[in-house]
């Protein structure tokens, strides 16, 4: 499985990024897939997960209606939209893909994991 997170860079708070999960080797069309994140000095923490089919969906309370997930199944490809960014937000965020049809906030509930994308939030 290759999979690989990007879209990410430099932003000013309140400013907006979309990142992106490509999987160039393998569909995870059957696949919840979920976003997590990294901050400097810190644990990795859930961020939002899809089910395979886009009909379900979760976030974590600090990103809740701010951030959106969505996938396109036919481009093998799931997207994280995130608006009114704070400095908070910085981090270097990570797609996985989930064992089952579902994603959850449990990391161990995923198998694969991309390589991650650097989000840099400034006040």
């Amino acid at each position: 499985v290759q999979l690989q997170a990007f879209g990410g860079g430099l932003v000013q708070a309140g400013g907006f990024l979309r990142l992106s999960c490509a999987n160039s080797r393998r569909t995870f069309s059957n696949n919840g897939v979920g976003w997590f994140r990294q901050a400097p000095g810190k644990e990795r923490e859930f961020v939002s997960a899809i089910s395979w089919n886009g009909g379900n969906t979760l976030f974590a309370d600090s990103v809740k209606g701010r951030f959106s997930i969505s996938r396109d199944n036919a481009k093998n490809m799931v997207y994280l939209q995130m608006n009114s960014l704070k400095p908070e937000d910085t981090a270097v965020y990570y797609c996985a893909v989930a064992r089952s049809s579902y994603g959850t906030p449990n990391a161990e509930s995923y198998h694969y994991w991309g390589q991650g994308t650097l989000v840099t939030v400034s006040s």
